[in-house]
């Protein structure tokens, strides 16, 4: 691990708690995270956007022009425009998408959800999603924060996994055992 990478990891961590505290103290928790899942739907859905906040020669004049802009279209809390602005000036705005995708997932631990991943070879419906979000929360005692993929790549069955614990029926993997007992026999 380079010592940038830990930088860019410290700094992170340490400006989504920030901006969860800052959030909680002020009773905006619940509009400051909407504010980040807007936010980082816009960088993963829109590829100008998503070149905007890598680019490193932009200059804070023009990076905080457009996110005003963006702060008024999107109806941004003050708050989180003001973190927003504060990360541009401290030359911190590089980083925005990990600082918000940790406050999500601090705010996620704090209501004492769960965080799984569910990989089906079919592709679910929403009311399957909820049915085993629904059963792994009574399986766990705790909420359930689910993220589900479609992975056509495991031909048939289902690769789940809450915090550290993982089920993989998967045909895929199910293959992969019986070419390794092959191999060593």
């Amino acid at each position: 691990m380079s010592k940038n990478k830990g930088f860019s990891d410290t700094s992170a961590n340490r400006y989504s708690l920030a901006l969860f505290e800052l959030a909680s103290e002020s009773n905006l928790l619940t509009q400051v995270e909407e504010n980040s899942t807007s936010i980082l739907n816009l960088i993963s859905n829109n590829e100008d956007f998503k070149n905007f906040v890598k680019d490193p020669t932009l200059s804070r004049d023009d990076l905080l022009k457009t996110i005003n802009k963006i702060s008024e279209s999107f109806k941004l809390e003050k708050l989180f425009k003001n973190f927003i602005s504060f990360l541009i000036t401290k030359r911190r705005f590089f980083y925005v998408e990990q600082i918000l995708k940790n406050f999500k997932e601090i705010c996620s631990e704090k209501r004492g959800e769960l965080k799984a991943e569910i990989k089906s070879a079919k592709e679910l419906t929403q009311e399957e999603i909820n049915k085993i979000t629904e059963e792994l929360s009574n399986n766990f005692k705790s909420k359930i924060k689910l993220n589900y993929n479609y992975d056509k790549s495991l031909i048939g069955g289902l690769v789940v996994q809450v915090g550290s614990t993982m089920i993989d029926t998967s045909i895929k993997k199910k293959l992969q055992q019986i070419e390794t007992r092959m191999i060593e026999a």
